[in-house]
């Protein structure tokens, strides 16, 4: 029985080398199962919809190994930042990463990787709780050498589990530390904020909730979408406990469900689908699976906008994507070496670049900056919350839960 999430046995592996483009604007394949959440959570996620366009390739369950990169010659300074010397320095090692983000980001990411130090990734895509689940039942037998997720408070429930390594504090030092662990056991390698999705066809931007609170006013009853089985949604869950406290964040949560009626939806892919086909007004989704819905449909096809809440609001969060190395790694050197080069300038560039990696997520290391056209990240105004602060997700998942939302 898990802890974090439930499961139907084991995920048959796919053969290596097979492309990642498996994937649209989901991260890993969310599976069905049976089993209780012991801490994390009560019921599971859904699986995700298949809908026939380009959400309906949101599937990502597998085993890869980027063939062809190993002995490639790559640029100096690349390699300087990875602590490798010559492309093909890996010698034939290998290792496992658990990848809770979008399949195609990680590709790319893992595709540089590899070219720059010769060390193949074996990569498993799924969703970031089940990993972490299945990282936690492991424990010290687990595969996995690194885990990368789309969300901080994953990595601080396996921290606080006592399974992850230091990072290395050249890493660390390659973000600012306001995005990285508070223990120093992870690295902050993007961002993310949380933005209303809107259809002007439905809802004009004056009409919309200037404030996350004021969603649950009754006059959105049926306008408003929800995803509350995304790790997305916890930031702001916790950061309006933390500003209004748990009694009123729990009663903002049972006006949330009475308003969003039958929209309450698995993800937030649906969430931009919906919207965007005009099923439903708005939405709270974070800001990137809109750009990346405008980049798959084009942009004639894209029926809705965004907004973002007023300056300093608890709905106005930034959301930290990271990665760890696990302490029961058996191949610690190299599961630094891709911490390292995550938050290299190479990689980042990568994640800056929606050409490369179809991200759209905000660069945080190495001082590059976003290259997407999107509100930079130094002009956001979100609500004051730390690392620490947002925390495993825990307290989110339990109001969720007593709102009858889990």
């Amino acid at each position: 029985m898990s802890e974090r999430g439930r499961r139907v046995g084991p995920v048959e592996p796919v053969a290596p080398g097979l492309s990642g483009a498996t994937e649209g604007r989901g991260s890993g394949a969310r599976r069905e199962a049976g089993g209780v959440r012991e801490e994390r959570r009560a019921a599971s996620r859904a699986p995700r919809r298949e809908r026939g366009d380009a959400a309906s390739e949101r599937r990502g369950v597998r085993w890869r190994a980027v063939a062809g990169l190993v002995g490639l010659a790559v640029a100096a300074g690349a390699l300087s930042a990875c602590g490798g010397s010559a492309a093909g320095s890996g010698g034939g090692q290998s290792i496992t990463l658990y990848n809770g983000q979008h399949v195609q980001t990680t590709d790319a990411l893992v595709a540089g990787f590899e070219k720059a130090t010769g060390i193949t990734v074996n990569v498993r895509s799924d969703d970031e709780d089940t990993l972490a689940d299945e990282i936690t039942a492991e424990g010290h037998s687990s595969p996995a050498d690194v885990i990368y997720t789309e969300n901080s408070q994953v990595l601080q429930y396996l921290g606080s589990k006592g399974l992850l390594a230091p990072v290395n504090a050249a890493t660390l030092a390659s973000t600012p530390a306001k995005y990285n662990s508070p223990q120093g056991d992870w690295a902050g390698i993007s961002a993310r904020v949380s933005v209303l999705i809107y259809n002007p066809s439905l809802i004009t931007a004056s009409q919309l909730p200037a404030t996350a609170l004021a969603m649950a006013d009754p006059k959105y009853a049926g306008k408003l979408a929800i995803a509350p089985q995304e790790t997305d949604f916890q930031p702001v869950i916790t950061a309006m406990a933390r500003a209004y406290g748990q009694p009123a964040a729990l009663h903002w949560l049972q006006a949330l469900k009475s308003n969003a009626g039958s929209h309450v939806y698995p993800d937030n892919e649906t969430i931009a689908d919906e919207v965007n086909r005009g099923a439903v007004a708005f939405g709270i989704v974070n800001q990137y699976y809109w750009y990346r819905m405008r980049a798959e449909l084009g942009a004639s096809n894209v029926h809705s906008k965004i907004a973002y809440f007023t300056a300093g609001d608890p709905g106005y969060v930034i959301d930290v994507s990271g990665a760890a190395a696990l302490k029961s790694s058996r191949h610690p050197a190299a599961a630094q070496k891709f911490l390292a080069y995550l938050a290299s300038k190479q990689a980042q560039e990568i994640i800056a670049n929606p050409a490369d990696s179809i991200s759209y997520e905000y660069p945080i290391a190495s001082g590059v900056q976003g290259q997407a056209g999107e509100t930079p990240l130094s002009q956001l105004h979100p609500y004051n919350i730390t690392i620490a602060d947002l925390g495993t997700g825990t307290t989110a998942i339990d109001l969720m839960r007593q709102a009858g939302l889990l």
